[in-house]
């Protein structure tokens, strides 16, 4: 790992409580890769297997079934770190020990419980297995707005202290659903911003919500709106008004890819997070689906994009 670059180090300063492990870790991330020193991360995540299964992630490019395949794919194209659930991390922990800093998801659903239920994950991996694995980090997901997110708040608070404990870096996949919420709202502008702004209260050091759409979901935001207008018309400004939600942006905010879309749309995308000041993405099936060489082009061309060339 090089130096901390001075870019680096701000955001480090903004993690007051945090022990030196930890800011060892973060800056790992944050220095790894082709945009190390940068402030800005593109992450590689695999738990698509658990969420989506295994024909829906990998059929469309086979080679993604071996797990090899993730880990020289983030590693070749120079990101910030690989994400993946404990079976993908520990099927090639030894042969890429040390090659690129990971994260553990800790927690996972499948599309084989009853649809009737309130979103939930289960815990499926441990802190002592990110240290066991030579993770910088633990990942988890909460569901702000389904029945059980209360118990989820509870779960990430009692394992993002043990992290921190070990100088781990805790990272939320957080995304609304279920409750009140309604399936348009998930990516509702507020919600999305509510979202955001429940993992920053929870500890997290990187926080990662889906981009937001034009539209305002809750009563009580359509009012404040009303009384103290934000523009969120164009992506830019939203990706902007969602950084300010987290700390007014003193926490690492990444969005993610979702599902496949065109290569013009995901740059468009990149564009807008990197215009809005957002840290940067997180992608996964839009990069693993397609074949090798288009993945690392595209990758590549997302980095140019986060390094304000293209």
């Amino acid at each position: 790992m090089m130096n901390p670059t001075q870019k680096v180090r701000k955001i480090l300063s903004y993690y007051e409580s945090d022990n030196p492990g930890t800011k060892t870790n973060i800056a790992r991330i944050l220095m790894a890769g082709k945009l190390g020193g940068t402030g800005r991360m593109v992450i590689l995540p695999v738990d698509q297997g658990f969420e989506h299964g295994p024909i829906a992630s990998f059929a469309p490019n086979p080679e993604a079934y071996d797990p090899h395949y993730h880990y020289k794919l983030a590693i070749d194209a120079g990101l910030s770190a690989y994400a993946a659930p404990l079976g993908m991390l520990e099927a090639g922990a030894d042969t890429f020990a040390g090659a690129i800093p990971l994260i553990l998801k800790v927690n996972s659903s499948n599309l084989l419980l009853n649809k009737n239920l309130a979103p939930d994950q289960s815990i499926t991996a441990s802190v002592k297995d990110a240290l066991r694995l030579g993770c910088a980090a633990v990942g988890f997901t909460i569901y702000p707005g389904s029945d059980h997110s209360l118990h989820m708040m509870e779960e990430i608070k009692e394992m993002s202290a043990e992290a921190k404990s070990y100088g781990l870096v805790t990272v939320i996949w957080s995304y609304a659903r279920g409750g009140m919420v309604s399936k348009d709202g998930e990516t509702a502008h507020d919600v999305i911003a509510y979202a955001a702004h429940i993992a920053a209260l929870l500890g997290a050091h990187i926080i990662k919500v889906k981009p937001s759409i034009d539209a305002i979901e809750l009563d009580n935001a359509k009012k404040a709106f009303e009384k103290n207008p934000v523009s969120i018309k164009e992506l830019k400004d939203r990706i902007a008004h969602i950084v300010k939600t987290t700390f007014n942006g003193r926490r690492l905010m990444v969005f993610s890819g979702g599902a496949t879309k065109s290569t013009e749309d995901v740059y468009n995308e990149v564009r807008a997070i990197r215009d809005g000041g957002g840290n940067g993405s997180i992608i996964g099936r839009n990069t693993f689906q397609r074949p090798r060489p288009e993945a690392l082009k595209l990758l590549s061309d997302i980095i140019e994009i986060y390094k304000g060339r293209l």
